[in-house]
């Protein structure tokens, strides 16, 4: 809402009053956001555990430019599409990461 403009006429009339009361956030509009030291202790597990057999399949899929077949096998895994490509697009970013690092050494 646009602010008052303090005269009584036209489109902003009405005195100009201070907000007294900006409400929090809800709790419920945060959720599902990840937080820096979740995605910190992830990150970390991901290097200790390594990649589950499925996202090696993934990644095998991709490398050979099989990329509809990869979001499939994705979809069916993790139960939707979105998380799926998701998936994927975090298995490429892999990929593209140990490229990176192979033509360094």
């Amino acid at each position: 809402m646009a602010e008052r403009s303090g005269i009584v006429v036209g489109l902003n009339a009405g005195r100009k009053t201070t907000a007294l009361n900006t409400p929090k956030t809800r709790i419920s509009r945060t959720k599902g956001k990840s937080s820096r030291r979740t995605a910190f202790v992830r990150e970390i597990a991901q290097e200790v555990v390594g990649l589950a057999p499925y996202e090696r399949r993934i990644i095998e899929l991709l490398r050979n430019a099989q990329d509809k077949r990869a979001r499939k096998l994705a979809k069916k895994r993790l139960g939707t599409f979105g998380r799926g490509k998701a998936k994927v697009e975090s298995m490429q970013k892999v990929i593209a990461e140990s490229r990176r690092t192979g033509a360094a050494h």
